[in-house]
């Protein structure tokens, strides 16, 4: 855990064009995802200074007169953040797992997984055991005292960016925000930031 009070970083999730636009006007707060298998824990998701891969995930999920693909862009203050991407943060979730194996036994249940959404990926897209874990870990640390505003965690993802890489396609940061105090401000980022498909994710009126 480090508490980065004056670090602000910028975040953007994709959603569907209705909910972007009354966040944007603060008709609307962001909600939580609270799926067992979310990759950092229970909160709201953030690609880190990445829009074009929101507006790729926006897109992804676009249904015709049900979702349409929109990008918005947040001012995160990290505050006390459990950063998976630090020696320190990868212990937290080590002494996680322990605690929730030792829970599991107990209560003689099976341990969730991580698995594959279907054969064809190359990832283990579907992360129970990482959701559990993260959300046993910042249970004990606000037991202990310390409330965890945000989680920060990299992943590699994706196949080679190109022949014999070890760059990944699809590698990212993602901010998951457990506080919506730690959220300052959000906008809808400029269209160019947006890659060749940023008419799909409606910011063309932006």
């Amino acid at each position: 855990m480090h508490s980065l009070t004056s670090c602000f970083v910028l975040g953007y999730h994709g959603c569907d064009r209705r909910v972007a636009e009354r966040l944007v006007l603060r008709e609307a707060q962001f909600r939580k995802s609270e799926n067992s298998y979310d990759w950092l824990g229970h909160g709201i998701y953030f690609w880190l200074e990445n829009p074009r891969r929101a507006c790729e995930w926006a897109r992804r999920r676009a249904k015709p007169g049900k979702f349409e693909p929109a990008v918005v862009g947040a001012v995160i203050d990290l505050r006390n953040c459990l950063d998976l991407t630090t020696t320190a943060g990868i212990d937290f979730v080590k002494a996680g797992y322990a605690f929730l194996t030792e829970l599991y036994k107990l209560q003689e249940r099976e341990l969730p997984e991580n698995s594959k959404s279907h054969d064809g990926d190359h990832d283990r897209l579907i992360r129970r055991l990482d959701c559990a874990v993260i959300n046993m870990t910042c249970d004990i640390l606000e037991k202990s005292g310390i409330h965890v505003d945000t989680v920060k965690g990299m992943f590699t993802e994706g196949g080679e960016a190109f022949p014999g890489a070890c760059i990944y396609e699809h590698t990212h940061t993602q901010i998951c925000v457990r506080n919506l105090d730690c959220i300052k401000g959000v906008f809808f980022p400029p269209r160019e930031s947006l890659g060749n498909d940023a008419g799909e994710c409606n910011n063309t009126r932006y």
